[in-house]
Order: C-alpha cells, then sequence, then structure tokens
C-alpha cells in the first residue's frame, strides 16, 4: 500500500494527494482509491483488517465502529473518539490514527481486558457485533480516563476505569446485538466502573456465582493508556508537514484523489466558480453521516472537504451566549452546553438522545440544520434551538447573512452553495424563565428518530396566591410530519398575558390541534397530534396554580427552573423508570456427573469473535479477478419484466454486466431454494415478477459498492397487461380462494368434541379477533457468499446458511450439475434466527451462477435494505374465535379460523399450523377445533424466524385467556392456573410427547411464580401504583409456555491427529446458539474413558467448518435440537474410538500399578498400530421418542406513560426448564436473548409495507430492534433442572427458541397496564378490547386513548366551573 501511494504522488508532481493514515499504528496510505470510499471499505479492502463490519451502512448499528485520533502539533494533544468506519469517508482522515478492535488485542500479541472480559461474561454468541461492541467499551473508557476528562485528578481504583455504571450502560446505546439480549454486554462494561458492586454483575468465568467472592483480582487486569492510539511516526510526519506549508497549493487545484480541502471561505468560493463544479457529481461535506439518512444514489467524482475552514470550527463563549461553527461536531457541542447555565445544560441533555455517540462524534451542528431545512429532516436540534431564539450565519453565493433560525428554516430549501457558516445560542436568565424539552420514540437513550419532539420556553412573572402569569412563550414542536421544525404562534399568542388554568389549557390544546397537521404520508398522524397535546399539556401543567398534579408522572428530559426546580426535584425524587440502572440475577444448577459436560466454560471463539479474527464469508480474503454482485429486484407485486435498462450515471458505466434467468445453464432450472418435499420457489423472475422485492437479475461489477450503486440505476419496464390484480392480504387470498395445501402428515389433528364442548359451557365468546404482523430477523450479518469456479466444471461456494446441503442441492439443480460437483463450506453465521435457512439459498444460487458462467469468483453482501426486501421475515397471521367456558374460567371448548399469509411459495409454511396448534395447546380447551388456511400471496415468501408458528400460538392461547377473563372480571393467572393441563390432558393433546410424569414441570414453574407471596406483593403494589399515578399505569403478568421439538438424524465425525490432537465435524452450523462449544465439551466426555482428566482433552478439541463434500446428510441447523442431535452423533463416533483404543490403553497400562496412559503417547501407539483414528456415526433418534416438550414461564412488570405510549419492562423473571444443561453459560444466554428479541416482536419492531406489498421500514432508521435501553431493567432467569429422562441426550433439553415465547408477558403486561389506563379514564369497554402485536408506542398511546388530555381538562374545567 504504501509504495503504491508513493508512486500515485509522484506522478501527480503535488505530495498532498495522498491520504495518509496509521492502522493499528501501521502506515498506510489511501492513493488510488476511488474519492467515494468509505474507512470501512478501505480498512476491509485495502488492509488486512476484518474487524469492523458491515451491519447497516447507516450508522445504526455500531458493527463498523472504530476509535479515530487526531493530533494536534500545537497543543501536543491527542483527541480520540469512536466513529461510524461506514459513513467515514477516507478521504477526509488525512493524518488521522485508526485503531480497530484488532489492534487492541489480538491472538498473536495477546487480547485486550474488554475482549477478555466479553468472553468472559458470555457476552458474545454469533460474534458479528462483538467487535464494534468492543470498540464502544474501549472508546468510552479511553473518554472516562482520559487525564482532566472528568475534572476529577483522583485516579480510579486500580482494575477500574473512572467510567460510571451509568455511563457504562450508555457506552453501547448505539450498538446492536440480535443474539445476546444485552444484560452480559452491560455486565462487561460495568466490571470496568469505578462505582460498580462486582457481586451484582452476572454469570462469568472468572468467579463462580454465590461460591467464590467477586474480586476485581480475578477479572483481566485493564490498565488506562496501555494501547498507543496515536503512533510517533505519524506525529513526526505531521510536524514535517507543517514547515513545508509555506508552499500550499491552492485548494482550487486538485490532487489527483478527487478531494479538495479548502481553508477559507474564499478558497470555498473559488472551488464554486470552477468550471468542474457540478452539485450532482461533487459534494460537499464535514462528515458525511448524513449518508446515513438520505443514501447516495449516485458515485460522486469530487469531495470539497469543509473541516478546515476556520469560521466553521469556532466555539466563542461571552455574556451574551455561545456562537459554535456550523462544522463542530453534535458530541463537542453537547460539552460546551453542559458546562452553562440550566437552559444550556438542558439542551445538552436533549442532544445526547440525538443519534448514537459514535454518530455524534462526527456529526455536525451544521449538518443536521441543513438538512432539516433542505430536506426535511426530522431534526431534534433544529427544534430545541428553535425554542431559544437561535440565530444562524450562512454564506451565500453573494453574501453573508444572518438570520433567525425560524426564518432560515421558512426559505426555500438552499442550494448547495449556500454554507451554514455558525449558529448563536443566546444566553438566558434562568432565575426568570422557564424551559423545557421532550420528545417520544422508540428508545429513550436516542438512536431513534422523534414521533414528535418539543422544546418549551416561557418568562412567568406572579405570585403564590394568584398564580403565575406568562409574559412570554415560545413553542417549538418539530418531526411530527411536517417539512420542519416550527412554532406554535397561534397558541403562543393566546398564552401571553393568561394565568394557567384548565380552562385555558384545554383552549391552548384545541389551537395546537389545528397548528399540529401531519402531511399525508406520514405515519401514525393521529397519534403525533396527541403527542404534541401531551407535551403541551405537561409543561402548562408545570405552570398553573393547583395544576401540578399531571406532572407528577411524566418525567421530562430534565427539570424546569424558576423555582419550579425545587417542587420538581420533591415529584421526582424516585428515578424516573427510563433511568433505572439495569440489574440481573441467574440460578443455575451446576453438575458435574458428565464433566466437562454441564460446565458453563465459555463460548468456543469468543475471544476470538471479540478481537475481530474470527472469519465469516465477506471476511474471506478475495479471490484474484473476484467481482461482484448486486440484485436487481422488482418494485410490483404482478407484472410482466419487459426490460431493464440503466439510467446514464457513473454508477451505471460500473456494470460489467448482468445475470439473469436468460443465463441459467442448459440443463438447469431456474430455482432458488427448495424445502424437501415441500416446494420451491425460483430464483429469477421469468417473465412475470410476482411480488414486490423478487430477483431480476444481478448487476456485477468490479466492487461491492460499484455493485450496490449500479443495481440503483436499473430502471425497469413493467406491464400488467393479461394479468390479475395482486392478492396481498389474507382476505384477498380468501376470497380468491388462494391457499398452499399442506400434506395430510403435516396437518394437525383437532381434540375432543367441539359441539360437546360448546354445549357445556355457561358463557361464550362468539366474535374474537387478534392480528399478528410480521418481524424481520435482523441478524447483523446479512446475506452473503462468495462463488469460486473449480475445474472440471466443479464450483466451491462459501455461504452464510443454516442449510449447507439443500444450498449444495439447490445450487446444483440451477447450474445443471451432478451434486458431487458442488461444495458448499460454512464456517460460522453471523446470526440466523432461520433467515439463513432457505432465504440464504438466493444469495448463494446468484453467486454461483454468476461464477460459473463469467469463470470469475463472484461475491455477493447484501445491503440493509435490499436484505429486509427480500427476508420475507415472520408470517402474519389473522385469528378469528369462539370460545366457551364456564363460570369458574374452566374452558369447555375452542374454534379458531386462523389465516397465514404465505406468500408467494411455500417455503416453509405448511409447517406453521402444526407449531401454532401445537404451542396454543398449552392449555387444555376441552376440545379444540381449527379451520387453517395458508394464504398465498403476492408478497415475498414468509419463512421460519426464531420460534416460528409456536410464538404466535402460544400469544393467540393468552390472547383467548385474556378475553375469557375479562369477559368474566376474573385474575387472569387464575383462568391460567384453572385451565393447565394435568398429565391425562397433557397426554390427550400431545401424544407421545408429553413423556412420563415426572418430566411434566409446568404446573410447579407456574405456582413459583404466580402463586408466590411475592408475586402477590409486588401486584398488590402496581394496584397501589395505579391508584395513585394517573399518567403512568402499571400491569404485571405471568405466562406459561410449551414448546414440542423434533429430533432428527445427525451425523458426526472425530478424528484424531498424531499429535493428539482432536478434529470434529459435525453437519450442525454454527449460527451462534454455542454448538461447536457443547460439542467440544461431548468430545472431550465422550473420550473421558481414555483420559484420567477430561477437562485437559477439552483445549485439543476443534470442531472445523461444515463441508458438504467432507460430511454428508448435515440436514439443517434450527428447530433448536441441532446442538443436542449433533452431541450425540459425536459421542457416538467417540465411543466407537474408545473401544478402538481401550485394548491399546490396557496393554499400555499393564504392570504400571495402575499408573494411566499419557494420551499422546496412547496416540502413538495407536497409530504405530494402523488403529484407525477416524470415527463417523450418523445418529437416528429412537422411532419411539421422536418429540419432546419444553417447558417454562415468565412475569413481566411494565410501566405505560399514558402521554406518549412509552413502555418501560420494570422486571422479566423468566423460569425455564432446561433439562440437565449440556452448557448452562450457553443456554443462558440463549433464554435471555430469544427473550429479547420476542419482546421486540411483541412491542417496537414495526414491519411496514407499502400498497405493493414492498417493505419500506428497511432499515436502522425505521426498523427498530430492541436496543441496551429497551430491554427490562432487571432480567432474573432461573434454569430448572427438571426429572432425568435417558431418552434425551444426557437429559438434556433444547434452549435455542422455546423462551422467545415467554415474551408474551410483556405483552400481556402492557395490556393490564392499559386496562388500569383505561378504567381511569372511563374509556368504552375498559376490560375487553384487541391488542394486536406488536403493541407499538401508537397502539399503546391509541389504547389508553388519544383524548386523554382533553377528557381530563374537560373534567377539570367542569369541576372548577361547578366550584365557581
Amino acid at each position: 500500500m504504501g509504495s503504491m501511494g508513493k508512486d500515485a504522488s509522484a506522478a501527480s508532481g503535488e505530495g498532498s494527494s495522498r491520504v495518509v493514515l496509521a492502522v493499528n499504528g501501521v502506515r498506510r496510505e489511501a492513493a488510488g482509491v476511488h474519492p467515494s470510499m468509505t474507512l470501512l471499505e478501505f480498512l476491509r479492502t485495502k488492509t488486512p483488517v476484518r474487524g469492523p463490519k458491515l451491519g447497516c451502512g447507516e450508522g445504526g448499528c455500531g458493527a463498523c465502529v472504530v476509535l479515530i485520533s487526531k493530533y494536534d502539533p500545537a497543543t501536543d494533544e491527542v483527541t480520540e473518539f469512536s466513529a461510524s468506519s461506514c459513513l467515514t469517508l477516507v478521504g477526509s482522515l488525512n493524518h488521522c490514527s485508526v485503531t480497530t478492535s484488532e489492534g487492541i488485542g489480538n491472538t498473536r500479541d495477546g487480547y485486550h481486558p474488554v475482549q477478555q472480559r466479553l468472553a468472559g461474561f458470555h457476552a458474545s454468541q454469533c460474534g458479528f457485533c462483538t467487535p464494534g461492541m468492543c470498540m464502544s467499551i474501549f472508546s468510552a473508557l479511553v473518554k472516562a480516563d482520559k487525564p482532566g476528562a472528568t475534572g476529577d485528578a483522583t485516579p480510579a481504583p486500580t482494575g477500574f476505569s473512572k467510567l460510571t455504571c451509568s455511563e457504562a450502560e450508555h457506552a453501547v446505546s448505539g450498538n446492536l446485538c440480535r443474539c445476546t439480549g444485552y444484560r452480559p454486554i452491560v455486565d462487561t462494561c460495568k466490571s470496568f466502573a469505578a462505582d460498580v458492586d462486582l457481586e451484582d454483575l452476572g454469570l462469568n468465568s472468572f468467579w463462580k456465582k454465590g461460591a467464590d467472592r467477586a474480586d476485581v483480582d480475578k477479572l483481566p487486569t485493564y490498565s488506562a493508556g496501555a494501547v498507543c492510539t496515536f503512533p510517533e511516526f505519524l506525529k513526526a510526519e505531521i510536524k514535517s508537514s507543517l514547515e513545508h506549508q509555506t508552499n500550499r497549493v491552492p485548494a482550487v487545484i486538485a490532487s489527483d484523489d478527487g478531494w479538495y480541502h479548502p481553508k477559507s471561505i474564499q478558497e470555498l468560493h473559488s472551488l464554486f466558480d470552477a468550471n468542474w463544479f457540478d452539485e450532482t457529481s461533487v459534494k460537499i461535506v464535514a462528515s458525511n453521516t448524513g449518508a446515513g439518512v438520505y443514501k447516495e444514489q449516485d458515485l460522486y467524482e469530487k469531495y470539497i472537504d469543509i473541516k478546515g475552514i476556520p469560521e466553521l470550527s469556532v466555539i466563542d463563549r461571552s455574556n451574551k451566549g455561545v456562537e459554535i461553527g456550523a462544522a463542530v461536531s453534535i458530541a463537542k457541542a453537547i460539552e460546551v452546553f453542559s458546562d452553562g447555565t440550566p437552559v444550556f445544560k438542558k439542551i445538552a441533555g436533549h442532544l445526547s438522545k440525538v443519534a448514537s455517540p459514535f454518530v455524534r462524534n462526527t456529526a455536525t451542528i451544521g449538518g443536521n440544520l441543513i438538512m432539516a431545512q433542505r430536506l426535511w429532516f426530522a431534526s431534534d436540534i433544529a427544534t430545541v434551538l428553535l425554542a431559544v431564539g437561535t440565530t444562524i450565519t450562512i454564506h451565500t453565493a453573494s453574501k453573508m447573512l444572518c438570520l433567525t433560525l425560524e426564518e432560515f428554516l421558512e426559505q426555500p430549501p438552499c442550494d448547495a452553495k449556500t454554507i451554514l457558516l455558525s449558529i448563536f445560542v443566546p444566553d438566558w436568565d434562568s432565575d426568570s424563565v422557564i424551559f423545557e424539552t421532550s420528545r417520544a420514540a422508540p428508545r429513550p437513550f436516542g438512536n431513534a428518530v422523534s414521533y414528535v419532539n418539543s422544546a418549551f420556553m416561557a418568562r412567568t412573572s406572579g405570585d403564590a396566591a394568584s398564580g403565575d402569569l406568562i409574559e412570554e412563550i415560545c413553542l417549538a414542536f418539530g418531526a411530527f410530519g411536517v417539512d420542519h421544525a416550527i412554532r406554535a404562534r397561534k397558541v403562543e399568542d393566546f398564552l401571553k398575558g393568561k394565568s394557567v388554568s384548565a380552562p385555558v389549557i384545554l383552549e391552548a390544546v384545541q389551537l395546537l390541534k389545528d397548528v399540529i397537521t401531519p402531511s399525508e404520508d406520514t405515519t401514525h398522524p393521529e397519534y403525533r397530534v396527541s403527542l404534541a397535546v401531551s407535551f403541551l399539556f405537561s409543561f402548562l401543567s408545570s405552570l398553573g396554580k393547583d395544576l401540578v398534579e399531571p406532572t407528577k408522572d411524566i418525567i421530562p428530559n430534565g427539570s424546569g427552573v424558576n423555582g419550579s426546580a425545587e417542587s420538581l426535584t420533591e415529584k421526582h425524587a424516585e428515578v424516573a423508570s427510563d433511568d433505572l440502572q439495569i440489574r440481573s440475577r441467574q440460578e443455575i444448577v451446576f453438575s458435574d456427573e458428565y464433566k466437562p459436560v454441564g460446565k458453563p466454560i465459555t463460548k468456543a471463539g469468543a475471544e476470538l469473535q471479540a478481537s475481530g479474527e474470527a472469519v465469516y464469508v465477506d471476511d474471506i480474503p478475495a479471490p484474484k479477478d473476484c467481482l461482484y454482485g448486486a440484485f436487481i429486484y422488482s418494485t410490483h407485486p404482478h407484472a410482466h419484466i419487459k426490460g431493464v435498462d440503466f439510467k446514464s450515471s457513473l454508477a451505471a458505466q460500473k456494470v460489467i454486466t448482468v445475470i439473469s434467468a436468460k443465463d441459467i445453464p442448459a440443463g438447469g432450472k431456474n430455482v432458488g431454494s427448495r424445502f424437501p418435499m415441500i416446494g420451491e420457489e425460483a430464483l429469477f423472475s421469468d417473465p412475470v415478477s410476482e411480488f414486490a422485492g423478487q430477483n431480476i437479475g444481478v448487476v456485477i461489477a468490479e466492487t461491492q459498492k460499484y455493485a450496490y450503486m449500479a443495481a440503483k440505476q436499473a430502471v425497469i419496464e413493467y406491464s400488467t397487461e393479461n394479468l390479475e390484480p395482486p392478492i396481498l392480504t389474507i382476505e384477498d387470498a380468501i376470497q380468491h380462494n388462494s391457499y398452499f395445501h399442506p400434506p395430510p402428515f403435516l396437518a394437525p389433528q383437532p381434540v375432543g368434541d367441539l359441539d360437546k364442548g360448546m354445549s357445556e359451557a355457561d358463557h361464550k365468546i362468539l366474535t374474537g379477533e387478534v392480528k399478528l404482523e410480521s418481524q424481520y430477523y435482523f441478524y447483523l450479518e446479512t446475506q452473503t457468499a462468495l462463488a469460486i469456479p473449480d475445474e472440471d466444471n466443479c464450483i466451491t461456494v462459501y455461504a452464510s446458511t443454516q442449510i449447507p446441503e439443500v444450498t449444495q442441492n439447490v445450487i446444483a439443480d440451477l447450474l445443471g450439475l451432478p451434486y458431487h460437483n458442488v461444495r458448499v463450506i460454512t464456517r460460522r453465521v453471523g446470526g440466523g434466527f432461520g433467515g439463513k435457512g432457505l432465504k440464504g439459498c438466493h444469495v448463494a444460487c446468484a453467486c454461483a451462477l454468476a461464477a460459473y458462467k463469467l469463470r470469475r469468483p463472484v461475491r455477493m453482501y447484501l445491503d440493509r435494505k435490499t436484505d429486509m426486501i427480500m427476508a420475507g421475515g415472520r408470517h402474519p397471521m389473522k385469528v378469528k374465535y369462539n370460545v366457551g367456558f364456564k363460570s369458574d374460567g374452566t374452558l369447555t371448548a375452542l374454534h379458531m379460523d386462523l389465516g397465514i399469509n404465505a406468500g408467494i411459495s411455500p417455503d416453509v409454511s405448511p409447517l406453521l399450523p402444526a407449531s401454532i396448534v401445537g404451542a396454543l395447546k398449552k392449555y387444555n380447551w376441552g376440545a379444540l377445533a381449527f379451520d387453517v388456511k395458508v394464504c398465498k400471496t403476492n408478497v415475498s415468501s414468509k419463512s421460519s424466524v426464531r420460534a416460528p408458528g409456536d410464538v404466535q400460538g402460544s400469544f393467540i392461547a393468552e390472547a383467548i385467556i385474556e378475553h375469557v377473563a375479562s369477559t368474566l372480571a376474573a385474575d387472569t393467572n387464575a383462568v391460567r392456573r384453572r385451565n393447565l393441563h394435568g398429565i391425562e390432558s397433557l397426554t390427550t393433546f400431545y401424544g407421545d410427547a408429553a413423556g412420563d410424569a415426572a418430566t411434566y414441570s409446568l404446573i410447579d414453574m407456574f405456582d413459583r411464580l404466580a402463586a408466590s407471596p411475592e408475586y402477590r406483593s409486588r401486584a398488590a403494589a402496581v394496584e397501589r401504583f395505579n391508584g395513585t399515578s394517573r399518567w403512568k399505569k402499571r400491569g404485571i403478568s405471568c405466562v406459561p409456555i410449551t414448546y414440542e421439538v423434533s429430533l432428527r438424524p445427525a451425523p458426526g465425525k472425530v478424528s484424531i491427529l498424531n499429535d493428539g490432537s482432536i478434529v470434529v465435524e459435525v453437519g450442525g452450523v454454527e449460527i451462534g446458539q454455542g454448538l461447536y462449544t457443547k460439542v467440544k465439551q461431548m468430545a472431550a466426555f465422550g473420550l473421558a474413558e481414555l483420559v484420567p482428566d477430561a477437562d485437559g482433552l477439552l483445549d485439543k478439541v476443534r470442531v472445523i467448518q461444515s463441508d458438504t463434500l467432507s460430511l454428508v446428510q448435515g440436514g439443517f441447523t434450527g428447530g433448536s435440537t441441532t446442538s443436542e442431535v449433533s452431541c450425540e452423533a459425536v459421542r457416538q463416533s467417540c465411543a466407537t474410538l474408545v473401544e478402538r483404543l481401550k485394548p491399546i490403553k490396557e496393554s499400555m497400562e499393564e504392570g504400571k500399578s495402575g499408573a494411566a496412559a499419557p494420551w499422546s503417547a496412547l496416540i502413538a501407539q495407536a497409530s504405530m498400530a494402523s488403529v484407525n483414528l477416524s470415527a463417523h456415526a450418523y445418529w437416528t433418534p429412537d422411532p419411539a421418542f421422536l418429540k419432546y416438550i419444553n417447558y417454562g414461564a415468565g412475569v413481566s412488570e411494565v410501566e405505560i406513560d399514558v402521554l406518549t405510549g412509552a413502555t418501560t419492562i420494570l422486571r422479566s423473571d423468566l423460569l425455564y426448564d432446561c433439562g440437565q444443561s449440556l452448557n448452562p453459560a450457553v443456554d443462558l444466554g440463549q433464554v435471555e436473548g430469544s427473550f429479547v428479541q420476542g419482546v421486540g416482536f411483541f412491542t417496537n419492531e414495526e414491519y411496514a409495507t407499502n400498497a405493493d406489498g414492498l417493505v419500506i421500514n428497511d432499515g436502522t432508521w425505521t426498523y427498530k430492534i430492541p436496543t441496551v435501553d429497551t430491554i427490562p431493567k432487571q432480567l432474573n432467569v432461573e434454569l430448572i433442572n427438571s426429572a432425568r429422562d435417558q431418552k434425551r441426550v444426557l437429559s438434556s433439553k433444547a434452549s435455542g427458541e422455546p423462551p422467545l415465547l415467554l415474551a408474551a408477558s410483556v405483552h400481556c403486561a402492557m395490556r393490564e397496564a392499559i386496562r388500569a389506563a383505561r378504567i381511569e379514564f372511563s374509556a368504552e369497554s375498559p376490560l375487553t378490547f384487541q391488542m394486536d402485536v406488536p403493541a407499538t408506542m401508537a397502539d399503546v398511546k391509541e389504547l389508553c386513548g388519544l383524548d386523554v388530555v382533553e377528557r381530563h381538562l374537560e373534567s377539570l374545567s367542569a369541576a372548577a366551573a361547578a366550584k365557581a
């Protein structure tokens, strides 16, 4: 790299044309790269670094986080900050140092304490997000421990950082993880905090909870400053460059890298005046974070970096206020405002909830405001600054202007040559004003755009007797579906000069509803209006006499001033729910019976994952002549594809070719995926597109970025001539009899006599309904594959897949090849959840076809948007039911009409009815009958998503139980308990899967939770809280689950090499579920007879990648039983080896006084004796024991904000019967991770499509999975070790999917809280109401009542009038 850079520089004759930076202390030059290249692309394609990953390309997931360091030679200071490398352009990083996860620790140099603790706290599962987590934590430590950072010169306690527990939680607030549920990651963060109580931290490998003393000395030693973030050679190079700056070439003369770095406004305008300036091909940047919101639609040829203009970086404090340059980062602005008046501190508090730490560190104040003005970005910053009288200075092509922020926002969108120079925020006399900001968003800590934001400032006068009189008031609102933040001037004018009372607020609210008018295409418009009303009501109530009561329940982002601070402090004596620190408890039974099986050992490869050295498919070095692909997909649900053309653009010039159905070889078949014996789906639409999102072709280009950008240039010609209208919904499908028909052997069977059950009922609900929407997988690693053509018409495909064998077969059929010509290899998968099953086949097939056709390697890594559009996701369902029951709550009969939206192809949909009904059968319905319709529609095929069918069936059961309980006005848990099975009815409903009575643990678990004194005490506390709190309500609920799993055949192979090391192969794939870890333990256990200490064998075992030509009949990874069946196959292989080696061991030990033969000597002797040291087994389950049931129960307590619809999960207690766990740490991680994924499904994950069925919530901006701030504030998990059952693998049970069903307890608790709100506000039908999935903030608010504020004010006004 270095020599390339020097040559390019010499050729241009201009030394500044190259970007020089340090990457993990090594000098690198970015020469000859496209000017649009991001730091992430540079690191991954031009250096050996692989730690930073592409998770979203939007700055919304944290997978690509790195530490960037800058050096100021004038002060000899280094400034470090975390940043999203997917948004940071490498051309802007001259003389910067970049540190990645490999740079702070690795296999060769030793791991960093952050990496070791992430592994030791079991905080890495699939591992794809772990390097980014690692760097976010490391960045927080660097910031906290920087000399003078905290203003406290006292050193941190030995082994700790100066980080606080609260700061530790926020350190990863912008990082997404789909696997772990965040709890162990939070524990890792907190282990560095100076104020942590180590005893509070969860299960780890450093001390045994409950037995050993928690001690910092047992943790990997942390020492601040141990990693050099800025190398000396780069400092010297910077100083040297300064000495030669006297002859600096003006910025208008281009360096050959396409980047311009003006140092003054004058130079900037000379660039604007250049004849080549064209805003369609030239981009003006300060940080480029806006590209995460507004995706580039074409390549830019040139970039103008304005950060070097001094006026844009000014920070000037005075007694009049503070001026901040437009290129100052949001993080720096927060620092400035934090060190100021109460109003300024309030601004800082609100800004800290904008974006995420690693985005705020680079995103600029000016960039945010420009996006708000030019592109109508839903900015929080614009709203907050609008309320405090901010003025801005802009420079147009001809002059400099000073405008109020309001004037600036109201102007027509400014052109590219208009530069925002600075903002000025006046200082306010805090003794005379009250200032408050609010925002409602799916995530409290930020990293989510607001539904509505507001900022209010008022100056009041008056005395306690007469109440405050509003002298001046400013009411700013934004993000509600309007072009930009606005002031509600009509409302302001009305309020001026008035004393606040209920009638005054009511009239102000009515006026406000005329002002807040969301545009037509805005989602949840009524909800947004209601939020604006809530914010205004909360603020004005704090100003009025005798109106303080409502504010006790809404905790705005900060306290008011002007005397109200004291009263607010009293009212907010308790910490707001959002600000509660995360706590946890784990209770696990350990067993040495089968050691090392049963020990909570650290996940195999966890440190490797944390350092970023673990190799995923996209980390495999690109082969020579590698090409890259990106899908072109249809946006029409049912249309002829008449042709594909490309726009005239820079990106279109990068197209090498387009691969489509016409390129399928003779003898091949247009197939992209297949479920054996069920059906298949085409790889390409040919000639008709059957759903929006269907593959039309694959654009091939020389880089992945070029392929992405080129695919955006595609122009598709459609025709709907002679085609029926598309069928998009369940209702459409039923009307048109459009169904898939599951084969009879898959169909669930009814139970009992429905008519008899209904006739025995005292009560009947004849029309009940519930709807469940879809859920996207959101694995952090999108679909990816690398195909390499080989000799003799063979091809090797490296695929991120859960089904290597099926993938191999489908590729072979696509290409018309025998199966042995296709080799599919999978080492690890960066998150699957079912989505890397059939859905992963399409990418592998597309790569294979392109590589086969072009005879060159082809790689594809889908961008997040394309992945979300194509992935399909969980099955939407609509249920109608009628149920009969006795007066005591005993169920007698249930009939259910169930519609399942399967999409365009069968996929796994025919399996869904059995899963849904299986989970529904957790209760004794008396008699159970159903009519299930698997609907064929013109939308993307829905597929297996973690706990497919079971999570919906279990929830449907709860919805019906709650309907029954509300009809009887009975306690819901009492109805649940009454209808749990006895062993006899369990056998009636589940047949042989019910097992022995001793293994039925559900009743005991449910009683331990729901019938415990603690639960009764908590339920009473909830009731008391609801009796005294009007605007916040709590609910608590306990949910039981059953989950039937199937055992299936599995291969295993164990080979012992000459040095005694052991290689294991299994058919299953490591997707983060700990398969390889359990297999390692089982291999050591299986060979234990040959060694005195089986634990000593663990380090000798390596589980290697799945290879379809090495281990055949690998099957699939899914259904939660892959680990146990793979372990059993390995145990059988080991038994064969033990049988072969035992005679040699015995002969070696004869005459040695019983001394055990050393392992290495035993293997050497066996090798010399030509003993076969490799054994293969294909385990098949006992035909009499093909299924068993998993049990669990969960209690969740939530708090909802009636004014905003926000839900805080205060606590969740989960009991899960794990049998005799093969690895308690792994199983605990599965329980927590699946539960939190379920929380996302039931709450904030809104899977939205347009009128054509095309997914529109297609990225991190719009699709919100749980984050560290939305998980339970207290998460307690206990793994139950139930009765032995030798029919199971060492008495173990599945853990990967069943616990997800426990998340329904959150939804049920939310229903209880909403019920309390509906009773409080006298809603129609307060007890019985339909609450669908997901229950988003908007849904919660709507169910509580969008007009609760108005109704409350009307009642207060009426009461006041009556008194008068």
